[in-house]
């Protein structure tokens, strides 16, 4: 305890010497926030975005965040010149570890302001993140443990209407199908799927089998198979994609999950919605039960009976994301410094 004192009390010391960081400030890793943002609702929160991802602007014109999203009180900009007057300045992984973007380490920050550093890959597609010790105090990731989690889609309740659970089985021409692109022999889905197809028909679409598919012809296509193999490319907590949430869920098929555990699924997806690899003792157990299932009317619709009282939400558009961080302003932790972004990025629980 003494020893995290003096660390606490050198840090402080050190940062108001070298004027690095504004006064206030002091250095704490990220598992130890102790004080919180008390936001005052009668202002509007400015949110800068140093940059686009991907290069790829949207319109920032009138009051994007209450005009789009309901979200009041929230003034997302994208000019430079803004730097002196936001409260949250958020960069994309991506162009930082290319090289097509960089930090403005040359500029003095505004007291209070908070640098957010935000990814949508997995930890293996992050590059090296050593280099940015001590420098961002928040984390915009699909993670459910950050600052402001942005997941690839989410549930929403909806009004039981007293809907059956309808018959999915029409139109289903193929057993199991899978759409990818990026193949690799070491990944795990990849040996799963050379097991599976040693025992049951699995009809691959992609760039890997030369089957591209337009995305007008995606989810008609995978609404003719019984199931979905939404397997990540990556095995990372909290790492669930559009694999699930759109290929699969508004596909209308039963998807097969190879990614993180059994319990991250459980916590954000609908119970007995899904399948995970994990839950048999081999993949031919496997393809024996997807067999059995198909041939079962109403075991497999009892996969869809979810949708009698939920829906799913895809998240798209940056803005919407980037609006969400005032959502998530009031509670947000005011003194933090990532010490080791890349630990916590690389974290497994």
């Amino acid at each position: 305890m003494k020893a995290h004192i003096l660390f606490s009390c050198f840090c402080v010391l050190s940062l108001y010497f070298l004027k690095e960081w504004p006064r206030g400030w002091v250095c704490l890793t990220a598992t130890n926030p102790t004080t919180f943002s008390k936001y005052n609702s009668s202002r509007d929160v400015t949110i800068l975005l140093w940059y686009w991802p991907f290069g790829r602007a949207f319109s920032l014109m009138g009051n994007v965040c209450w005009d789009l999203y309901r979200i009041p009180r929230c003034r997302l900009v994208d000019k430079r010149s803004s730097f002196s007057s936001a409260d949250v300045v958020v960069f994309h992984n991506r162009e930082l570890i290319a090289g097509h973007q960089k930090l403005p380490l040359n500029l003095t920050r505004p007291q209070g302001q908070r640098w957010a550093w935000m990814s949508l890959e997995s930890p293996d597609h992050n590059g090296n993140l050593q280099q940015y010790a001590d420098i961002f105090n928040l984390t915009i990731t699909y993670r459910r443990d950050a600052d402001i989690t942005i997941p690839y889609g989410e549930l929403l309740t909806k009004e039981d209407e007293g809907h059956l659970v309808e018959d999915v089985r029409q139109n289903k021409s193929s057993l199991v199908c899978w759409v990818v692109s990026n193949y690799q022999r070491h990944h795990k889905r990849s040996q799963v799927y050379s097991e599976l197809k040693t025992v049951v028909p699995v009809k691959v679409y992609g760039s890997w089998t030369q089957t591209r598919l337009p995305s007008t012809a995606l989810l008609p296509t995978i609404s003719q198979c019984y199931f979905y193999l939404a397997f990540e490319n990556s095995v990372s907590k909290d790492y669930i994609t559009e694999k699930l949430w759109r290929n699969a869920y508004q596909g209308g098929a039963v998807p097969v999950v190879v990614g993180p555990p059994l319990s991250d699924y459980r916590a954000v997806a609908p119970p007995n919605s899904f399948i995970h690899v994990d839950e048999f003792a081999s993949v031919k157990d496997l393809g024996g039960y997807l067999q059995q299932l198909a041939g079962d009317k109403k075991l497999y619709n009892e996969y869809f009976a979810w949708k009698q009282h939920w829906k799913v939400k895809l998240y798209r558009d940056w803005r919407e994301r980037l609006c969400k961080i005032c959502l998530e302003y009031n509670n947000l932790p005011q003194r933090k410094v990532y010490s080791d972004l890349e630990a916590w990025v690389y974290a497994t629980s």
